[in-house]
């Protein structure tokens, strides 16, 4: 441990901590139903709760949902915690938030906690609005006085201010991330936990929600630790991040370097290999189930490449064949270029492919000019769509991804991705004005 982080003030320390499930013990929704099920097991029945045809052999087996975290995490901090689904990210907040208890290993958490692991966690739907308020603060060890105090910000920051003294199972989802966050924001307390709590909400009140967090953190000295899929509110957000898979943490530390291990991760376990330069579609269809699959895009290569590396401003040539279902009198392509896997960059909207007769297989090859890109790695998507008479698209193929590229980025500047975004565009053309006059 270095000197700065032996002056930092710990928030959150885990040591050795392990959670153990045993599959198939419990879950039949009830009380009743689990003891009816101990007891048939007791007596070498059969399960009366199992649903017919379900596999039995996993009754008794343990499923570790984390298995041996160290973390410390300190005063101040904004923690993303990102994985694939199963990894143990919500299973290390309900820790936390002491909603269940580890099997092994110990937390000490120094300070009042909020948290928000589901819409409206801790709210009584039958309660108003300003009850739940009342009753949250006093959860936290708040006064009513202190919550008074409060109640003003928390009511105009939820935008739900003529709905305030309604019962909450009333409210829309929306309106109820919205009471919800607001609550965990401005009542009194150390730590915030939030587990996908933007995922609800209108954009313009995602933002808010995010601006209210930097502002805790960076400003209010409070501790954030949020859980996401959406890596863009993991960049804006977040000054560290970890990276949980299995039950484990296999990489702590910087942002952009945490999201590009897991979506490398993401990807290997898709399939896909690191730089690859041919594919066949067919071998492991990454096909969208939306498409209506009139046309097909049955294999692609990238030319000139061994890898799928790239220079700024180096061209990216591939060849692709289309295979028809059917005829088309006009069959067209979209590319559509996304940074780290979710940033919209660009797209190149319509290229015609001409007419189809049905079963007609042809092949195409692409230049496309990809300048403007920064360094970084991209997925490209490739749509096949038709047009209406009213200029309405069907879209026929969805391979999202195609194919993934990276490219190396110049030596001339360093480019910061994350306020200046992911295209640059050419160097305009500044002169010198002498003499120049302004009115006023």
């Amino acid at each position: 441990m270095g000197i700065e982080e032996k002056n930092r003030e710990v928030a959150i320390r885990l040591s050795g901590v392990k959670k153990r499930y045993k599959l198939g013990q419990i879950g039949g929704g009830t009380l009743t139903a689990d003891l009816q099920s101990w007891w048939a097991r007791v007596r070498g029945k059969e399960d009366p709760n199992t649903i017919v045809g379900t596999d039995q052999r996993l009754v008794g087996q343990t499923f570790m949902a984390l298995n041996g975290i160290d973390l410390t995490v300190y005063k101040g901090e904004a923690l993303g915690i990102i994985g694939g689904n199963g990894a143990g990210k919500s299973t290390m907040l309900k820790l936390l938030c002491r909603v269940t208890a580890p099997t092994e290993g110990e937390i000490d958490i120094y300070g009042r906690i909020t948290s928000m692991l589901e819409v409206g966690t801790g709210f009584n739907g039958e309660m108003t609005g300003r009850e739940n308020v009342y009753m949250n603060g006093a959860i936290l060890g708040m006064t009513k006085a202190e919550i008074d105090e409060k109640m003003e910000d928390i009511i105009e920051f939820s935008e739900v201010r003529e709905f305030i003294d309604t019962p909450v199972k009333r409210y829309s989802s929306g309106m109820f991330v919205k009471l919800a966050f607001s609550v965990a924001a401005h009542l009194d307390s150390e730590i915030m936990i939030m587990d996908e709590v933007l995922a609800v909400g209108d954009m313009a009140f995602q933002r808010k929600c995010l601006d209210k967090m930097r502002t805790a953190a960076k400003q209010e000295g409070r501790t954030v630790l949020y859980v996401s899929h959406n890596m863009n509110t993991i960049r804006s957000l977040c000054d560290r991040c970890i990276v949980l898979d299995k039950g484990k943490i296999i990489f702590d530390g910087d942002v952009e370097q945490a999201i590009e291990l897991y979506m490398r991760e993401e990807t290997a376990n898709n399939g896909w290999v690191e730089g690859q330069t041919e594919f066949r579609y067919t071998d492991a269809p990454p096909r969208s189930p939306y498409a209506v699959g009139g046309a097909r895009i049955q294999r692609l290569r990238l030319l000139d490449k061994e890898i799928a590396l790239y220079q700024t401003g180096e061209p990216i040539r591939f060849q692709f064949q289309v295979e028809a279902n059917r005829a088309f009198a006009d069959l067209r392509l979209r590319m559509e270029i996304l940074y780290g896997g979710d940033t919209p960059v660009g797209a190149v909207p319509s290229l015609s492919l001409g007419a189809f007769r049905q079963g007609e297989k042809r092949d195409f090859t692409v230049d496309f000019g990809a300048g403007g890109l920064t360094l970084g790695k991209y997925r490209v998507d490739l749509v096949l769509f038709e047009l209406d008479e009213f200029g309405d698209s069907y879209d026929q193929e969805l391979l999202l991804p195609a194919f993934r590229i990276e490219i190396l980025g110049s030596n001339d500047i360093i480019w910061n991705g994350k306020s200046w975004g992911h295209f640059r565009f050419r160097d305009a053309q500044i002169t010198p004005c002498e003499g120049l006059k302004w009115n006023g």
